[in-house]
């Protein structure tokens, strides 16, 4: 995962320097998906590592945003080639799922989820 990880600086200044070119944005979206795969993979492991009814189980349930995202990302790499922009959209609605607050881990150590003028 660090290795795709790694590319991301690259995959952007590609970007950058070639005003959004078909290719670039393809390559961006290819590391963000080969990120995603290892991250996939990477729980499923932990998971069998710690048991299905650990604590990480149950936080990571059936990781939706996680398979939503490789969804999101295996779709717009075609689409790259159509319209980069629609697949720059692509790229950031996964950015905005993953942003958005996931109870899941505060639920299931029993925390209440951390909301707007939360001190926690």
């Amino acid at each position: 995962m660090l290795f795709w990880l790694s590319l991301i600086p690259f995959a952007t200044a590609w970007v950058g320097e070639n005003d959004f070119a078909p290719w670039p944005v393809a390559f961006y979206g290819m590391v963000f998906l080969l990120a995603g795969i290892a991250y996939f993979f990477l729980t499923k492991t932990l998971v069998v590592h710690h048991g299905p009814d650990s604590v990480l189980a149950a936080s990571v349930g059936n990781d939706r945003i996680g398979r939503a995202s490789l969804v999101i990302y295996t779709a717009a790499i075609p689409l790259a080639f159509v319209q980069p922009w629609i697949a720059c959209v692509g790229y950031v609605a996964v950015a905005v799922l993953w942003l958005l607050p996931d109870p899941r881990i505060e639920k299931t150590l029993g925390r209440e989820p951390l909301g707007p003028g939360s001190l926690h």
